[in-house]
């Protein structure tokens, strides 16, 4: 188990006002990389990684001498899935397509995270081009299993305690499932809130920044910063949770559906509401369409590129773009005027039944064994579809030591109430045994 504590808050904290020395975290940081990394691959290989951290951390400590006047991520490492474009880093997407194909403009939200004093560790694996080829990346909890998919190297680099924070995307389930195989806290904003500008794109119309962190307050403090309009923290009562009865939740495995029931009980007992209502009723048909759009616009966004190195895409990539490649623009313009109808008949169904948070598995089960898959992305589907946002709370452990997650699921812009609501809920339902 390669799994250590890391509170983002707490860190941010200590190391703003000199109570952890910045240069030795650093310096700890890469000492516990080195002797985790060659198992875990969570990070693409860099040279020199140690002393560009260190020249960093001391133009850093030389920029910013008075404790008073410190930006609010202070010298926290963050590690970057490969497929935002940063500077200094090559943008591979988990493929073997020429870096200088893919390069780019610094992604605005790598930006705002540096100049809040973040510090890049490195660039976290991603399977290719955010699609179903796995990379090497194992879980940290236990290395036989996947991490999920396909921010991998994110949510381990997070999980194993690398770094406090990561920058994921979500098409499908890529930011909630891995966050729940590994044990952490995964969110996944509304679509659009965080801008996806400097990103090799998989699904425009899907694709979704997400984050993650260990601790919900930390992740708290991250939104702030990147979420448009971000409108601080509510106070409010208990939330009323919603469960979405029928086919859909026929999708988690048995012993995922068995755990989720015991996180239910848990919250019933602690005084939350729970209603279950009869929901994603043509849920086969919402996952046909959202699959079937993710491969059009794979297919548009990656036309030139393909035509011209199509022997160097994996099976299933290249797969998924051929198909898309005879997908018509009438039935793509179809697919993306469904997710404003679906996303109006959740939000209906919410207000006729007073529901403020649907609740589900964060997936099917735990994390798989072996690494030739990264898990399903059912669970998290129709959310993302809906552009809804969502988050995945540590929710106990499965019979063979896994994590398994709890996803909880917000009305369209109401990510300060989901987080606002969080920690209570995660209070209730975390390191809970299954």
């Amino acid at each position: 188990m390669w799994t250590k504590m890391m509170s983002l808050k707490i860190q941010a904290e200590r190391l703003r006002y000199g109570q952890e020395e910045l240069i030795a975290s650093i310096e700890e940081a890469c000492d516990w990389i080195e002797q985790a990394e060659p198992e875990l691959e969570a990070l693409l290989p860099e040279t020199g990684r140690r002393e560009r951290l260190r020249r960093e951390a001391r133009r850093l400590q030389e920029h910013y001498p008075d404790p008073r006047g410190r930006p609010p991520l202070y010298g926290i490492l963050f590690a970057v899935k490969d497929l935002f474009h940063v500077h200094g880093f090559p943008t591979r997407a988990g493929s073997q397509l020429p870096a200088t194909l893919l390069s780019g403009p610094q992604a605005s939200c790598v930006t705002r995270l540096r100049e809040a004093g973040a510090l890049v560790l490195g660039k976290a694996v991603s399977a290719e081009f955010a699609y179903f080829e796995p990379g090497p990346t194992r879980n940290p909890v236990n290395p036989l299993h996947t991490p999920g998919g396909s921010s991998s190297g994110s949510a381990a680099a997070v999980a194993a305690g690398y770094c406090p924070l990561a920058l994921g995307t979500q098409t499908i389930g890529s930011v909630l499932r891995p966050a729940a195989f590994c044990g952490i806290v995964g969110f996944k904003p509304t679509f659009g809130r965080i801008s996806a500008d400097g990103l090799i794109l998989c699904a425009p119309s899907l694709d979704t920044v997400g984050l993650f962190t260990q601790d919900i307050e930390g992740l708290i403090l991250v939104a702030a910063l990147l979420c448009r309009g971000w409108r601080g923290l509510p106070s409010l009562p208990p939330p009323v949770l919603g469960v979405p009865e029928g086919p859909y939740l026929d999708q988690a495995s048995p012993e995922g559906r068995q755990a989720f029931e015991k996180q239910l009980a848990l919250l019933q007992q602690a005084g939350y509401r729970v209603k279950r209502v009869p929901a994603l009723q043509e849920i086969a048909a919402i996952n046909q369409r959202h699959l079937r759009l993710v491969h059009a616009e794979m297919a548009r966004v990656h036309a030139r590129w393909f035509k011209h190195f199509a022997s160097l895409y994996r099976p299933l990539t290249a797969a998924a773009i051929r198909e898309g490649a005879a997908i018509d623009i009438q039935e793509i313009c179809q697919a993306r005027a469904e997710r404003e109808n679906l996303r109006s008949q959740l939000e209906s169904l919410m207000a006729r039944e007073g529901i403020d948070l649907w609740v589900a598995p964060a997936a099917p089960g735990p994390a798989p064994q072996g690494l030739e898959t990264t898990g399903s992305g059912l669970m998290n589907l129709p959310w993302t579809q809906a552009g809804l946002p969502a988050i995945t709370l540590p929710a106990g452990i499965a019979a063979n030591g896994l994590p398994l997650g709890l996803q909880c699921v917000a009305g369209w812009r109401h990510d300060e109430e989901l987080l606002a609501w969080a920690g209570s809920l995660a209070a209730v339902v975390t390191n809970q045994a299954a």
